[in-house]
């Protein structure tokens, strides 16, 4: 029998409703729930938080512009979480808040936001996701409440002006994750992207929430889970800073004093001993620049999503030509095949915000020459989605190897049907393996050799983009 959710905790008051709330940990949701939680005719991938609200909480789903608890001023929000090997816990995804409308954020001052307004006290129920585990048997792992710490807050105002800013000037079809650091603005919708009318713009514009970053949210984790082993190291020293400087403006700064000096040089100035060979030897030198210990992940990268491994440092030569392409890690041809282009990876990464560095030929030597974040722009993101299609479309067909060529040296390379420099301006594929015997299992059996593998391929951006909308910009 149902009980009245007045009888099972106070919605007027905050400490009832956490302590409440707290009682789902270790449980899961067919066991917190009563028997009618069986029969709850809910789909969809929100369906684990509509039951928690409906059948838990016991109040109706819904999207109002008020936080579901109005007079106590909290928000709830579940979350899937993976557990790593260490059994230290993971976000699996960014945590999705409300909708932006474009007109109202338009007219509206971040203190009175409606976004603030529903997002200023959030209560978060962290699940165990299980691969085919039915939702109602995860495990729910970490109930606590958060609001955000001053210094982040500042953040995260900087991001909303920004998203503001971008709707006001009629770009809301341009918005991407990678424009912000802590907050995005990511896409919410069907495969079409469910798209709307926004202000100043005749343009119709995707169906966008305000979203705190997987980065971000694994910090959140890191808070409230007790026994995470996170390390971290901080850019911003204080609240005044942050208020002041934003993240980009604090990490310029630093490497501006070791402008036209080579990495050995700055090395030296820094009285910090770096092996050249170390696998991961160009970010430890950005590491110490920034005047973060080497065995510390930077607080403000993780939350902002900046992967560490992924810091690209380019070499220019002094004619401004750079002599590679840049590439990212090489991709599985199983999982493109069974992607689509929303939920693909590479989507996902030129999305994010990046952080470039550049050394330019003086000379013999290489100096310290420029530093910019970038994200890519929304013309060229749809470029880099006709080239992603038709990677897919070789994959899906099985007419990968074009022919042979046999080298001087006796070796022989298969040509392929995998779009070329020449073919787009932005990126290409080409591969990335050791060798032509570093491969990866093909979905399809190639038809023209009758292989079952094929050498590792990756997304390259093209040396002279690169060069012309990152560097020269």
């Amino acid at each position: 029998m149902q009980q009245n959710s007045e009888s099972l905790y106070n919605k007027t008051d905050k400490v009832s409703i956490l302590n409440y709330a707290k009682k789902l940990q270790g449980r899961s949701l067919v066991h917190a729930c009563n028997e009618g939680v069986l029969l709850h005719g809910y789909s969809g991938k929100g369906n684990f938080g509509q039951i928690l609200e409906k059948f838990y909480f016991q109040y109706l789903p819904n999207s109002d512009s008020e936080p579901d608890f109005p007079i106590a001023g909290i928000e709830l929000k579940s979350s899937p979480l993976k557990e790593l090997r260490n059994k230290d816990y993971r976000s699996k995804e960014r945590l999705v808040l409300n909708i932006i409308n474009y007109f109202d954020i338009a007219k509206q001052e971040f203190k009175t936001s409606s976004f603030w307004k529903k997002n200023a006290h959030l209560l978060l129920v962290f699940y165990l996701h299980k691969g085919d585990t039915n939702f109602l048997d995860f495990i729910i792992k970490l109930v606590d409440e958060w609001t955000f710490p001053e210094t982040d807050l500042e953040i995260i105002k900087k991001d909303w002006e920004f998203i503001k800013n971008r709707v006001s000037a009629g770009k809301a079809h341009e918005l991407s994750e990678g424009d912000t650091f802590y907050l995005g603005a990511c896409t919410k919708g069907g495969k079409g992207g469910n798209p709307r009318a926004q202000p100043f713009s005749s343009i119709r514009a995707k169906q966008r929430a305000f979203s705190l970053k997987q980065g971000y949210v694994n910090h959140i984790i890191a808070s409230i889970y007790k026994g995470s082993s996170r390390n971290y190291g901080k850019l911003i020293p204080s609240v005044e800073i942050a208020r002041k400087l934003s993240i980009e403006d604090i990490v310029i700064s630093k490497f501006a004093t070791y402008w036209n000096k080579t990495i050995q040089q700055i090395l030296n100035d820094i009285g910090v001993t770096l092996k050249p060979t170390a696998k991961n030897y160009y970010a430890l030198v950005v590491k110490a620049i920034l005047g973060v210990s080497i065995d510390k992940e930077i607080e403000e990268f993780e939350k902002a999503n900046i992967d560490f491994k992924t810091i690209k440092v380019i070499r220019v030569e002094e004619n401004n030509k750079i002599k590679e392409s840049i590439s990212f890690p090489a991709f599985k041809f199983e999982n493109i095949y069974h992607e689509s282009w929303d939920t693909s990876e590479l989507k996902e990464r030129v999305e994010n915000k990046m952080l470039f560095v550049f050394l330019k030929r003086h000379g013999k030597e290489y100096q310290l020459d420029k530093v910019k974040f970038w994200n890519m722009p929304f013309s060229d993101r749809n470029e880099v989605r006709k080239v992603w299609l038709k990677a897919k479309k070789v994959i899906q067909s099985g007419v990968i190897v074009k022919g042979e060529k046999i080298e001087k040296s006796g070796r022989i390379i298969r040509l392929n049907y995998f779009p070329k420099k020449s073919e787009s301006k932005v990126a290409h594929v080409r591969p990335h393996g050791k060798n032509a015997k570093d491969t990866y299992p093909l979905p399809v059996t190639e038809k023209k050799v009758g292989v079952n593998e094929f050498t590792k391929q990756c997304f390259w951006f093209n040396w002279d983009y690169v060069r012309d909308e990152i560097y020269l910009k």
